[in-house]
């Protein structure tokens, strides 16, 4: 039985969170893939904070591998039409950057993400777009940027071999304290209902330690499920 860590939104504009995220996964054994974004919201360009960069390259040194993740991870300027509403109904406020994207403007947002991670010194082996929301055409697009593997909500895609693998996420939510209520009890269901499958996915978000509610659920679950299971990486699926 296989577990894989991820940390997602990982930029400098939340980079104690993350950094926090990244101990809390060293301290359980785990060496957790980074979700980077090289752009967050268009105001923390990747270029400008080499110091962040840095810390990164270390922990690629050490295990970690690198996916992109987005290239700013919201949605200025992209408005949504009424199934993309009810697509992302209840699972992002406005983060959703790939929802309403066709595969050429999906294709341009990647290509210029991935050039950023590599000016940075990183090596990316996959996408995962934001809250998971994506036309199909983005994953057709990260196929032929030549990346590995991306994610949807329900399963990992491996674009080398064309194969989509059943995997359950369980991923907290810290955008209020409901929200992280409710999300640390829906984790403690999930560690029933999602325990037979051979691959599970942790999805962590620095928003997670906002609230004393996921924050502990989120430190709980790791534990629980390390102890459970080996943690795993995209590049051997």
């Amino acid at each position: 039985m296989k577990l894989l860590v991820s940390i997602h939104d990982v930029t400098p504009a939340l980079e104690r969170d993350v950094r926090a995220l990244w101990d809390l996964c060293a301290e359980c054994g785990i060496v957790p893939a980074l979700l980077v974004v090289p752009n967050w919201h268009g105001r923390w360009p990747l270029d400008e904070y080499p110091r962040f960069t840095a810390w990164l390259r270390a922990r690629e040194r050490e295990g970690a591998e690198i996916l992109l993740h987005g290239e700013r991870h919201d949605e200025v300027g992209l408005p949504r039409r009424l199934p993309d509403h009810v697509k992302a109904f209840g699972a992002t406020a406005r983060e959703g950057e790939f929802l309403t994207l066709d595969e050429r403007a999906a294709a341009a947002r990647i290509d210029r993400g991935v050039e950023c991670l590599r000016r940075a010194g990183l090596s990316p082996l996959g996408f995962v777009p934001p809250a998971w929301l994506a036309r199909e055409a983005t994953f057709t697009a990260v196929r032929d940027a030549g990346l590995a593997v991306s994610e949807d909500v329900a399963t990992i895609r491996l674009h080398t071999r064309a194969t989509r693998l059943a995997s359950p996420v369980i991923r907290w939510s810290g955008r209020t304290l409901l929200r992280a209520r409710v999300s640390a009890a829906v984790a403690d269901v999930r560690w029933v209902t999602a325990r037979g499958n051979w691959l599970t996915r942790l999805a962590l978000h620095p928003s997670d330690l906002r609230h004393a509610a996921s924050a502990a659920s989120v430190v709980a679950h790791l534990k629980r499920w390390r102890r459970d299971r080996h943690p795993f990486r995209y590049s051997l699926l």
